[in-house]
């Protein structure tokens, strides 16, 4: 847990080293919440997880529509009925710890008549600490045990911002873990000068 906390500090005193608040356009923070779809070898075992994160980013007038965003995320992956049919499992699930750092560019909108509708485009590095429980069946002889991994990997996404709410898909790559996240998300403003 301490080698999260201490990443989580990294990640966050890289992102927002530079900011000047006397300069600064906006920083906000969003709650996000979505499905996730495992891909490939992470399909094989695990099933339609679901994921949560908090977001925060940052722009100002010499570089905008781009925005550094820093994200922190938790996922939980059950495991698939038909992989402990054909398996020595009971049971196998993942939880998974994300933090991400990154770069968003908002492209002209698309409407801007009663609501504001702007395309996003997103891309970043992501750590993805796994705790994973593999629990077997009992008349198999295994030993239950936790492992724990930590992979490092990026995710690029794309998708719309009405500024008060985003709808972002992303696609992850982690190896072995490759997966698609739906995210819907509410920002917040912490700081504004126009």
């Amino acid at each position: 847990m301490k080698k999260i906390f201490l990443l989580i500090l990294l990640f966050s005193s890289f992102t927002f080293a530079q900011i000047k608040f006397g300069e600064a356009k906006g920083l906000f923070m969003a709650v996000g919440v979505g499905p996730r779809f495992p891909l490939g070898e992470f399909a094989d075992n695990q099933n339609i997880g679901v994921g949560t994160n908090v977001l925060f980013s940052y722009t100002d007038n010499e570089f905008l529509p781009v925005f550094l965003y820093t994200y922190f995320g938790y996922e939980h992956y059950p495991g698939r009925q038909d992989f402990y049919k054909s398996s020595d499992y009971a049971s196998f699930s993942s939880n998974v710890i994300v933090i991400a750092s990154g770069v968003r560019y908002y492209f002209p909108p698309v409407i801007d008549e009663g609501i504001i509708l702007m395309p996003i485009l997103d891309a970043g590095i992501e750590f993805a600490y796994f705790e994973k429980f593999h629990q077997f069946k009992i008349d198999r002889g295994r030993q239950n045990y936790v492992e724990e991994v930590g992979k490092l990997g990026f995710q690029v996404g794309g998708g719309f911002s009405m500024f008060i709410l985003d709808v972002v898909t992303y696609y992850h790559y982690l190896q072995n873990n490759h997966y698609i996240s739906f995210d819907l998300r509410i920002n917040i403003p912490i700081f504004v000068k126009i």
